[in-house]
């Protein structure tokens, strides 16, 4: 969940590593440092809080050295300090660690007895002592933290230095993401991509149970139980560190959400065969191809705004294929005993491809036989290595913590992939299927209409900021709408919001209606449409503020709502698209007229890697 950055160079590193760690700054955190080695000595700056405050600290005493790391720190273990901040070094020997160490207490204890002090209250000091202590046994740095490794029970993503090695820098990765970006003369190592854009468009994206040993002049990869070489490929990367900026808008997630137009279309784009009425994704048909039996069931399984994702996956499937299909949180799928097997397409969902749960699952119903299609946003991460196919979607850098287009991205991919199964199975006659691909060829059209619509939106809801708690109400479709809103809203004002089914409204949550909570009813035109507008009148009967998102015109919705916002009337079936994008923008505007970290709110982290 924190960042990583290491460099060994031929220049001075300190400026590389804090830009690496500012463009890390999304995966969360709450303190920062590096380390550099320059004649034997290891100098090393950390600060709780913000980036900001280590930058100070660098900007006043710059550290020299052709080698160092950085770390940007998401508290597991100990307060949010800046002795528990990142790198930690004992005697000759410093560390960054992304993970857990699950038996740290054990070995804490045995390296206590031995004499050992800790001045940290992490479970990822101890790394640097385990290779302090294997150092004196001899042999290469890279010998030395395999040695010091094999003690470890959790997971982790390591980057080494040590001052009798001055010129060599040593990763470990082990259900943590670490890359190598590949330089002229210099080489990187980060936790996410973004880190080393303005560096490298190169990288190598390691695998679980690789060490990896960095000089100047090349790289070196090695199974970190055996020591035997290996070989991994490189990648070559389009993202440009443009696309990791901001671009005048004030916030990445502004940014962002104007981005979902162009992103939709990206993933769609180029796998609509309109002229023959056809969804093409050569990903999963080699898999498909492979299979000697139908496909029982799907089973999605996510986490946070991709679960959403695969609610409306399961509705597509569902109605367009005619497929049973579930849809489950990975944290609850891997500890039970599901019933998955040879017969189910199981679809694995996240942004990183490196959500811990998510991944845990998937090689659980791999396990059992499935079939395992990933739905993924970062070429060469975990899930895609590990799953028999990968659709990924064509979002580009998500910097902000809260998903947008990547969100919407993962829907398209779920609309396309509802299609291809469709025209698989023959559930689908051709004339519904070109006017199926006709209707998702024009949303990226209707999102850029439906944007272009909300210029008001934070002077309209300026009268809500002192609410503590919104419901978010919706039906068919709109339901997973419902808990994505509220799920923003939560994320970025902190305010309480719950999303609910429109119809489960008189089961319970209608008791917490008066004046100060407000409702907000996502009522495309449609079916169910008369229903909800029931429901709303329920809320209205009992004093209760409503908002609304609803179809352009829709004078029945005007009248019930206190505030409408409107989309672009399109075919029911593709809403979703539209009508996300208001609430998407209701909670930014919140958020940043109550003054939250917008970009960064506080406890989360973009890329959940731990359990």
């Amino acid at each position: 969940m924190c960042g990583i950055v290491g460099m060994i160079a031929g220049r001075d590193c300190a400026e590389v590593l804090l830009e690496g760690l500012k463009r890390l700054e999304y995966r969360g955190y709450d303190s920062a440092g590096i380390s550099t080695i320059k004649d034997g000595q290891v100098t090393t700056l950390r600060a709780a809080g913000k980036l900001r405050e280590l930058e100070k600290a660098v900007r006043n005493a710059p550290p020299a050295g052709h080698i160092g790391v950085g770390h940007t720190r998401w508290a597991t273990h100990g307060r949010p300090t800046e002795v528990n901040a990142h790198p930690h070094t004992y005697l000759q020997t410093t560390v960054v660690h992304n993970g857990i160490i699950e038996n740290y207490a054990k070995l804490k204890k045995e390296l206590a007895a031995d004499g050992h002090v800790f001045q940290s209250e992490t479970d990822s000091e101890i790394v640097a002592h385990l290779v302090q202590r294997e150092s004196a046994k001899g042999g290469s740095l890279t010998d030395t933290v395999r040695r010091a490794t094999a003690n470890l029970e959790g997971s982790f993503a390591l980057a080494v230095l040590h001052t009798a090695h001055p010129d060599v820098l040593v990763g470990v990765k082990h259900m943590s993401p670490l890359v190598v970006g590949l330089g002229e003369g210099e080489n990187y190592l980060a936790s996410d991509i973004p880190a080393l854009l303005s560096e490298t468009r190169r990288f190598v994206f390691l695998e679980d149970g690789d060490i990896v040993t960095l000089t100047r002049e090349g790289v070196v990869f090695q199974d970190l139980g055996t020591g035997e070489v290996v070989t991994r490929a490189p990648t070559a990367v389009d993202w440009t560190p443009a696309m990791a900026e901001k671009g005048g808008y004030k916030h990445f997630m502004l940014k962002e959400i104007h981005e979902q137009p162009r992103a939709v279309a990206d993933t769609l784009g180029p796998r609509l065969g309109l002229g023959e009425g056809k969804v093409y994704l050569e990903e999963v048909d080699e898999v498909m191809a492979a299979r000697t039996t139908p496909i029982r069931q799907v089973s999605i399984i996510a986490c946070g705004t991709s679960f959403h994702a695969g609610l409306v996956g399961k509705y597509l499937v569902e109605q367009l294929a005619r497929i049973p299909c579930q849809v489950e949180v990975a944290s609850e799928f891997r500890y039970r005993d599901p019933l998955v097997g040879p017969d189910d397409l199981v679809v694995t969902v996240s942004q990183s491809g490196e959500t811990a749960d998510t991944l845990a699952a998937a090689r659980e119903a791999q396990r059992r036989g499935a079939s395992i299609v990933a739905i993924c946003n970062v070429v060469g991460s975990s899930l895609p290595r590990m799953a028999d196919a990968t659709i990924y979607t064509h979002a580009g850098p998500e910097i902000g913590v809260a998903s947008t287009k990547a969100f919407t991205s993962q829907m398209a991919v779920f609309y396309l992939l509802a299609g291809w199964l469709a025209q698989r199975s023959g559930a689908l006659s051709p004339e519904k299927m070109q006017e199926y691909l006709e209707g998702l060829a024009e949303v990226p059209g209707c999102m850029e209409v439906a944007l272009e619509m909300e210029n008001n939106i934070a002077e309209r809801m300026r009268p809500y900021l002192k609410m503590s708690s919104m419901l978010y109400l919706g039906r068919g479709l709109s339901f997973p709408m419902a808990l994505e809103g509220a799920l923003k809203l939560k994320e970025l004002s902190y305010i309480h919001a719950e999303g609910y089914p429109a119809g489960e409204m008189k089961h319970g949550p209608i008791a917490l209606i008066d004046e100060a909570v407000p409702s907000l009813f996502i009522v495309p035109q449609g079916e169910a449409y008369e229903k909800t507008l029931s429901n709303m009148e329920e809320i209205r009967s009992r004093g209760g503020p409503v908002l609304a998102v609803a179809t352009e015109g829709d004078s029945n919705t005007d009248r019930l709502a206190d505030v409408t916002f409107h989309v672009p009337s399109t075919d029911a079936l593709f809403y979703p698209f539209l009508t996300i994008l208001p609430m998407q923008l209701l909670a930014y505007h919140v958020a940043d007229m109550k003054g939250t970290d917008v970009d960064q709110p506080r406890n989360l982290a973009k890329s959940v890697t731990v359990e």
